[in-house]
């Protein structure tokens, strides 16, 4: 056999196997890596969707016609049951907040629990937690897109202080970074930033 053809196929031979060799390590960095990386955008927003419980620390700054109050809270949801912890300030740091899906109790001894749920309502209101949004999502929901997050919107007719939410999640992680939360005239009275979250199916 001609030299220059046997050096032809031992290069083409080399290529294919190179190219093999590509796609099987490419292939096992995908089902092995970071899978939340590989998602689609469907499948982040239906792990969101169908999440079982999750963790989570927010910042959240609510803007009233007066002032702009910021807090720092906990929140867990397991079994279907919601906690929030008040981390700061520090003058209702400790206020614990469960929601089992029907009603909202709130544990401290060192406040009054009536003034509380009127001082702080949007702390306590359970549409602020995941799963009161996802529950209303999945009712009357709509999902937007930019180049680097997917945006699930709510609209409820029946309350003019939360009519808009949005959660933003982020399409590199899968995870939610912000949710705001607008009344009737599209004034934002709730801003939220997810500092960490853990989430799980």
């Amino acid at each position: 056999m001609n030299p220059k053809k046997i050096i032809i196929i031992l290069g083409i031979t080399i290529l294919i196997i190179g190219i093999t060799i590509f796609f099987i390590w490419n292939y096992k960095i995908g089902k092995n890596g970071n899978t939340m990386i590989n998602k689609s955008e469907e499948e982040i927003v239906e792990t969101i969707l169908t999440m079982k419980s999750y963790r989570a620390t927010l910042n959240i700054t609510v803007e009233t016609n007066k002032n702009k109050t910021q807090y720092t809270v906990k929140q867990n949801l397991e079994n279907g049951k919601a906690k929030q912890e008040v981390i700061e300030p520090e003058n209702i740091a400790g206020v614990i907040t469960e929601y089992d899906g029907e009603k909202i109790t709130i544990k401290n001894n060192k406040l009054n629990l009536e003034t509380t749920f009127q001082n702080y309502q949007y702390i306590v209101e359970n549409g602020l937690w995941l799963d009161s949004f996802i529950e209303t999502y999945q009712k009357s929901g709509s999902t937007t897109r930019n180049e680097t997050e997917i945006i699930l919107e709510t609209k409820k007719e029946d309350n003019p202080y939360q009519t808009y939410q949005a959660l933003y999640i982020d399409k590199k992680t899968g995870k939610p970074t912000k949710m705001i939360v607008k009344d009737i005239n599209q004034k934002t009275l709730v801003y939220i930033l997810y500092t960490e979250i853990t989430i799980s199916k």
